[in-house]
C-alpha cells in the first residue's frame, strides 16, 4: 500500500515572502488605479488579480525591485487595455444609479467626486489611462510615458484631449460649482 506524501507547508518558493510583503503594502492602491482606469470596483478587483499573478510569474525575474511600484502599474495600465479591446467587455451597461465609492469614510461620497467618476469613464481609455497616471498616480511626463510604451509627446497630446473630454462631460459650471462646495466648508 503506498502512503501519501503530507502535503508540503510553509512558503513553496524562496520569494513569496517577499511578494506577499509587496502584495500586503500594494494591493490596495494598485486596485485604486485599476478602478479608475475601468470605473467599476468589481472589474478593478479582476484586473488587480490578473496583474499581481502576472507580477508573481515574473517576480524571480525581476532584478530591480527598487523599481516595483512603476512596474505593477505598467502591468494594471496594460491588463485594462487588453480588456478594453475583448468585444465582450466594449458593451457598457448604463444605469441611473451613480458608480461605487471606494471605502467606507463615513460619507456617502461627495457630489463632485461622483460626476468627476462618471465624466472619466466616457474618456477613451488610452486618455483615461494617461489621466489615472498623470493625475492620480502623480507621474511627470517622462515617466507616463515609459508606463505606457509611447513618447512624451503622445502623453501630452493624450492628457490635453482626456481634459477637453472631461471638462466637456462635467460641463462650464462644474469649476464653479467645486469652488463653492470647497468655500463652504
Amino acid at each position: 500500500m503506498k502512503q501519501e506524501r503530507a502535503p508540503k507547508t510553509g512558503p513553496s518558493s524562496p520569494w513569496d515572502g517577499e511578494f506577499a510583503r509587496y502584495f500586503g503594502e500594494r494591493a490596495h492602491s494598485l486596485r485604486a488605479t485599476a478602478f479608475l482606469l475601468c470605473g467599476d470596483w468589481h472589474h478593478a478587483e479582476d484586473i488587480t488579480q490578473q496583474s499581481l499573478l502576472k507580477l508573481y510569474l515574473a517576480w524571480p525575474r525581476l532584478s530591480r525591485h527598487d523599481a516595483l511600484d512603476a512596474y505593477a502599474r505598467k502591468i494594471v495600465l496594460r491588463t485594462f487595455l487588453a480588456e478594453r479591446r475583448r468585444p465582450w467587455r466594449r458593451r457598457e451597461n448604463l444605469t441611473e444609479l451613480p458608480p461605487e465609492t471606494a471605502g467606507d469614510d463615513g460619507e456617502h461620497g461627495s457630489e463632485q467626486r461622483m460626476l468627476v467618476l462618471h465624466a472619466l469613464r466616457a474618456v477613451p481609455p488610452k486618455q483615461r489611462a494617461v489621466l489615472v497616471l498623470r493625475y492620480w498616480n502623480d507621474l511627470s511626463v517622462e515617466e507616463t510615458a515609459a508606463a505606457l510604451g509611447c513618447s512624451t509627446g503622445t502623453v501630452k497630446s493624450q492628457s490635453t484631449r482626456g481634459l477637453t473630454t472631461l471638462r466637456q462631460r462635467l460641463g462650464p459650471h462644474f469649476s464653479e460649482l467645486f469652488t463653492t462646495a470647497q468655500g463652504g466648508r
